[in-house]
């Protein structure tokens, strides 16, 4: 299933960030728990590679917990400084890490006497929930949000201490998404536009996935007993068990698919990490 988005936004907010790395101290990638690898932009690993980095696995409240234990753990072996979060609850806990992350920075212009203003951007593909995150963290909502990618379309700095600036900036994803699963696993979450590309085909190799993978949990979430449906069957029984009809009793199958789309990106099928670690 080919995937592809790239608008304009995407290319200026990136040259807006090669800019603004000269005036930030510490990097926050934030990466979705529930496909920790697919998150991550290879393109951004490669502009922030020389600076201090925070990765925020979050959403974790959606992603297997033993799964999101073992993420923290390949990535801290990197030497990476790593952190699961659900944004909606746990912000706090991310800056004293950029405390940690920029200590040298400050002790440096203390020393000099000096008191240093601490920059730190805050970067990832759309829809992870970093400008939530930083609503959260400013303890005030001043940045618009919504469940859905493309929502911030450029950088901006916001003061959240006299001495601490955070920027937001729009979800990026890279120009090519030449790895079909990484693309599709993007929009399962919800990081690609719905618009477009082909929702009813993504919604069936969810559904196929998710039976081979985590069976127990999608057959209990709409109340199935049959373990072999797969596809079109398997969309057309969900649609008949939540009632989901047409004037003249035809399945409704697109509800079924927006609805099977929206239930997993809420979390409401169960906590499901669609990625794990090489052993």
């Amino acid at each position: 299933m080919a995937i592809s988005w790239y608008p304009g936004h995407m290319a200026k907010a990136k040259r807006q960030l090669q800019d603004q790395l000269s005036r930030t101290d510490v990097v926050i990638e934030v990466c979705d728990a529930r496909i920790p690898l697919s998150s991550r932009n290879p393109d951004l690993d490669q502009l922030i590679r020389h600076k201090r980095r925070i990765l925020l696995l979050n959403k974790a409240d959606l992603a297997d917990p033993e799964l999101t234990a073992e993420w923290c753990g390949a990535f801290r072996a990197q030497g990476l400084s790593v952190l699961a979060l659900n944004s909606l609850r746990a912000a706090s806990r991310v800056v004293p890490l950029i405390d940690e992350a920029s200590r040298e920075k400050v002790e440096n212009a203390q020393n000099r006497g000096i008191r240093k203003t601490v920059r730190a951007m805050v970067v990832g593909v759309p829809n992870v929930g970093k400008s939530t995150l930083i609503n959260l963290i400013k303890g005030k909502a001043t940045i618009r949000t919504a469940d859905r990618p493309g929502v911030t379309r450029s950088t901006q700095w916001f003061r959240v201490t006299p001495y601490l600036e955070l920027m937001d900036s729009p979800g990026l994803l890279w120009p090519r998404l030449d790895d079909p699963a990484v693309a599709q696993r993007l929009a399962y979450i919800g990081s690609v536009k719905d618009e477009i590309h082909d929702t009813r085909r993504l919604c069936l190799s969810l559904l196929d996935e998710l039976m081979a993978e985590r069976p127990q949990l999608l057959l209990a979430r709409y109340k199935l007993n049959d373990g072999s449906l797969r596809g079109e069957a398997l969309l057309s029984a969900i649609c008949a068990a939540r009632g989901f009809l047409l004037r003249g009793g035809e399945l409704d199958t697109d509800r079924g698919v927006a609805t099977v789309l929206d239930e997993f990106r809420a979390g409401k099928i169960g906590r499901i990490t669609l990625e794990a670690p090489k052993a």
